[in-house]
């Protein structure tokens, strides 16, 4: 071999070395995620806080105003009973968004899906807060707010489990159910804006003492300030979520060639039975939830004169005793990723699960009236306080759980389904029916106890028929027949 060669040969290997040096040390940066960990949390929180905070406004004006504005009928529980009728409309609304959403998710992507539905939930609530009255316009305002409430439904149908994929699918695979917990954080979060904000409009407006705000100038516009200041949260929402990028996850099943034409006939075919214990898996979770917001509202607020009775609590005190175990619910719902994924979801769900049955069964105890306001005051924040506990335990896992039973080019649609159709079994429905349970009992919450317990029962049942979903591939996708097959 000449010089020539030799310098070549040892040249050329240099660069081979380097080369080689250059792709080992590639990995470090091309696997580094595209969405950061800040970006994840933020995109998938700001999403469920604005959902939620939407939930609470109307939550409220349906005890606090509309049965006056949008249903003066002559009875007061006629009036509340339509309104919440109005509220519940939107659960019903939910699925179909959740089968159009899940559609656009797990054909096109993540990002544009979740853009669409904060966009529609956005614009539906702000509407509301301009709407005329029935004094204004008759039996068209009540029609009007019923168009924008399945608005809100069918745009919230999309949200949750978009918002939990965002996080899933970004997370480590040891720490999924932590991730999955920001979204389900959205809830306590929303909750306190948006009660904080009506406390400050009752404060800063003047009124006559009463416990449900009834002044002159709230009714007339002030309960409107919080459905308009949601367009504020939802701008801020849409700026973070355009700067996501698509998961890997979605990514690999778009080059395995398993995006399916008709992601709900395929969900449907395949994976019926992870739908159906899906939904009862977050049954109680639900029912829990819509006790301890908005029939805990109207019951600690009612007069104990009235028929039913309630408590009797000014509508302020009785907010800030609820905001106080909402931070209870904010932190459990944190602390519960880890502790899934420590020991699984679907063992610390059993536990909890039974813990609630529990709990339902002692209402009485904290719930009807005893001699002594101060007593009663006391047990009613121990019950705001252990129940919002219990529902952070159990609703922090369901952002993982609920996901992780399907594969990723159905997860969206999958997820979505069983979330909202448990939401007509157990929010839509659970007002109207602790209401009437409230008052068939005479005013005692025993009965809306029973309803609770039977609930997390079912509950019960579906866990126990279910699969621990902890150690699943997450990047899994079912390929399914070609003619099945976009």
């Amino acid at each position: 071999m000449t010089v020539g060669h030799g310098f070549l040969f040892y040249t050329s290997r240099r660069v081979i070395v380097s080369s080689t040096s250059s792709q080992a040390n590639a990995p470090a940066s091309v696997s580094k995620p595209l969405n950061s960990p800040a970006r994840v949390i933020a995109a998938s929180l700001v999403g469920t806080t604005v959902e939620f905070y939407d939930f609470y406004v109307y939550a409220t004006a349906a005890v606090l105003v509309f049965p006056k504005l949008f249903f003066p009928v002559a009875s007061d529980t006629a009036s509340l009973l339509a309104s919440f009728a109005v509220f519940g409309a939107a659960m019903v609304a939910r699925p179909i968004g959740a089968v159009f959403y899940g559609h656009m998710g797990d054909k096109r992507g993540r990002k544009a899906t979740l853009v669409a539905s904060l966009l529609t939930m956005g614009i539906a609530t702000f509407v509301i807060g301009l709407l005329p009255t029935y004094n204004h316009i008759g039996i068209i305002a009540p029609i009007l707010l019923l168009l924008l409430r399945l608005t809100q439904g069918f745009a919230i149908g999309g949200e949750w489990s978009g918002a939990a994929l965002v996080a899933t699918e970004n997370a480590p695979a040891d720490k999924r159910a932590w991730y999955g917990t920001f979204p389900q954080l959205g809830a306590p979060i929303g909750f306190i804006i948006a009660n904080g904000l009506f406390l400050i409009i009752n404060f800063l407006l003047p009124h006559p003492t009463s416990s449900l705000m009834q002044s002159e100038a709230f009714l007339s516009w002030g309960w409107r300030i919080p459905f308009i200041f949601s367009s504020v949260m939802v701008a801020i929402g849409l700026w973070v979520r355009f700067k996501l990028v698509e998961s890997d996850a979605f990514k690999k099943a778009q080059k395995q060639g398993a995006i399916v034409k008709v992601p709900f006939v395929d969900t449907m075919k395949h994976h019926f039975k992870a739908v159906v214990l899906g939904t009862f898996a977050m049954l109680a979770t639900y029912v829990l939830f819509y006790l301890m917001t908005t029939f805990s509202l109207t019951y600690g607020t009612k007069s104990t004169s009235a028929t039913p009775a309630g408590l009797g609590i000014t509508y302020t005190d009785f907010v800030i005793m609820q905001i106080i175990g909402v931070v209870f619910f904010g932190v459990f719902t944190l602390l519960s990723g880890p502790m899934a994924d420590s020991m699984g979801r679907r063992k610390l769900l059993l536990i909890i699960t039974s813990i609630i049955i529990v709990f339902a069964l002692a209402f009485p105890l904290f719930l009807d009236d005893k001699s002594g306001t101060s007593f009663n005051g006391a047990l009613v924040e121990a019950f705001l306080i252990i129940g919002f506990t219990l529902m952070g335990v159990t609703f922090g896992p369901m952002g993982a759980l609920l996901p992780e039973m399907f594969p990723t080019n159905v997860r969206y649609t999958g997820s979505a389904i069983a979330y909202n159709v448990s939401s007509i079994l157990g929010a839509a429905l659970a007002p109207i029916i602790a209401t009437a349970l409230w008052s068939l009992a005479g005013g005692s919450t025993w009965l809306v106890g029973v309803y609770l317990a039977a609930a997390s029962v079912l509950t019960l049942i579906s866990l126990l028929l279910m699969k621990e979903t902890k150690g699943v591939d997450y990047t899994e996708a079912s390929v399914v027949e070609n003619d099945a097959v976009a």
